[in-house]
């Protein structure tokens, strides 16, 4: 099976304004796509959507993105972070870890990682996509992408596209219990074209049907319980 390319679709207030913020972090262009602006991703490195929603921040976000950076790459992101309309944010890290906690202008944490971590060597600028779940959850994603295990241990899954480029990480329990639809999901555009199979085939993974969304989008929800859409192409 063909690694799947994934894309993750984040609820915004103002998804022009924070496509544009993502667009000077990650050096990418902006392009139009279905519902709103894509930041497409390339060689491994995921892909980013931003939609109009009028919903409201409940604590924290389930998930969250890795920045890595080199010797003095981490000053400079963290400053070009601030230039663009990003702010520090204190979610309990001790003094003593090295990575830097922001949010984006809409609130969406992120961290800016320290130089020389190992697990995110040669992983490119989007290193890490960092999400709240269980092992099985992780084991579903590694089937249902295509995409192999590269961490397995204490609960804990990361999974990464034998092309290379971001990982996708679970940190095990315990997990935060889910209040109403996550503001971030996961999109799939099936191998070929036939989204039919492709949900079925995900059904048969795990998943769960939900809807069919006024776009044509199939939405389900993985073992966690986490909405994710299958698009047509």
């Amino acid at each position: 099976m063909l690694p799947r390319p994934l894309t993750v679709t984040f609820d915004a207030q103002d998804p022009a304004r924070l496509a544009r913020f993502w667009a000077g972090m990650l050096s990418r262009e902006i392009v139009d796509g279905a519902g709103g602006p894509v930041l497409p991703g390339e060689d491994g490195q995921l892909g980013l959507r931003f939609v109009p929603s009028r919903a409201g921040r409940v604590g924290l976000n389930w998930l969250h993105l890795h920045l890595t950076s080199d010797d003095i790459g981490q000053q400079q992101r963290v400053a070009t972070a601030l230039e663009l309309g990003a702010g520090h944010l204190d979610v309990g890290q001790r003094p003593e870890e090295g990575h830097i906690v922001l949010a984006d202008p809409e609130g969406n944490e992120f961290c800016v990682i320290e130089p020389g971590n190992a697990f995110l060597a040669d992983c490119g600028l989007l290193g890490e996509l960092a999400c709240d779940g269980t092992r099985e959850v992780g084991h579903f994603w590694s089937e249902a992408l295509g995409w192999p295990l590269v961490w397995d241990q204490n609960q804990e899954t990361a999974i990464q596209s034998p092309l290379g480029g971001t990982k996708v990480a679970w940190g095990g329990p315990p997990v935060a219990p889910k209040t109403g639809r996550n503001r971030q999901r996961f999109d799939l555009v099936p191998a070929g074209g036939d989204q039919r199979t492709e949900v079925d085939r995900l059904v048969s993974l795990g998943a769960t049907r939900l809807e069919v969304a006024d776009d044509g989008a199939v939405v389900l929800a993985d073992p966690d319980g986490n909405e994710f859409c299958v698009r047509q192409d």
